[in-house]
């Protein structure tokens, strides 16, 4: 059951690109909520780091979406959705944090695949859950660009967590993971599940947002910001987020010398081919 709760956000978590006109583009990680509308209406909305959306400078980009054939062969399908009107950004952003969302209509097996609001975690959530330093989570992305497969599928990765307190968000509204972040990885989930059989539940924690650097030098450590963060800003799309602003997000710092807390942002590649496999 664990193994289906996984394989559930792997269908939800796509691929975010954009061409720059040059050869190059630019690329990121997001994931579909089902999130309905205070008045029922069903929606599903794509969240993601706010700087994959920013430093995409045209109206358009590609979601990469998976759809299965009567044969069962999976195709990839990437479809065009407008993130700008002219200058103006469609999307809505966290004012405290770097998260992104904007409601997007999607092919039905795609609205399907969407994960429900209630997995991603609350304030009470990591006491429920037991997580702690050392507790190890799984992330999804597409590190370079790169996919599992020529279908699209993301990559599933895991490490462990590498800060301590990680509760309660409004004071810690980050935390450490020790994994090696990429760029293109921006913008992913990262969950753990737990449990057996129909008592396996699974909880987003967060969205992979930024790394950690040390005289230029990749720690290999990335920075997930907490779910409760995306959970506002997805409330924001109706206006109704509660705003409590948290504390910057930190890191920790050898005395004398510099850490620079830094966005895996969705990089340009002048090889889309050599970097994608499809």
């Amino acid at each position: 059951m664990i193994a289906d709760l996984s394989v559930e956000l792997i269908h939800a978590t796509v691929q975010l690109e954009q061409p720059l006109g040059d050869g190059t583009r630019t690329v990121g990680t997001g994931f579909l909520i089902s999130a309905p509308t205070p008045e029922g209406r069903p929606r599903t909305v794509l969240v993601t780091a706010n700087h994959v959306l920013t430093r995409m400078p045209g109206s358009e980009m590609k979601i990469g979406y998976r759809l299965q054939e009567d044969d069962g062969d999976w195709k990839y399908r990437p479809t065009k959705i407008t993130i700008r009107a002219g200058s103006t950004p469609l999307w809505t952003k966290n004012p405290d944090r770097d998260i992104a969302a904007i409601e997007i209509e999607v092919p039905p097996e795609f609205a399907q695949a969407a994960i429900p609001l209630d997995w991603l975690a609350d304030q009470g959530s990591f006491d429920k859950f037991g997580v702690g330093p050392g507790y190890e989570m799984m992330a999804l992305g597409f590190p370079r660009g790169l996919s599992a497969n020529g279908a699209g599928f993301p990559i599933l990765r895991s490490g462990r967590v590498a800060s301590y307190p990680v509760a309660p968000s409004k004071q810690f509204p980050t935390f450490l993971l020790d994994f090696s972040v990429f760029p293109g990885n921006s913008g992913g989930p990262v969950f753990v599940t737990r449990g057996e059989g129909d008592q396996s539940k699974m909880m987003i924690a967060g969205m992979l947002t930024q790394q950690v650097e040390l005289d230029s030098e990749r720690l290999e450590i990335g920075i997930v910001t907490q779910a409760s963060f995306i959970r506002e800003t997805v409330a924001l799309l109706d206006g109704k987020a509660p705003r409590t602003p948290a504390p910057p997000a930190t890191a920790a710092t050898p005395r004398g010398r510099p850490v620079a807390v830094t966005t895996p942002e969705a990089f340009s590649t002048a090889s889309p081919a050599a970097q994608v496999s499809r």
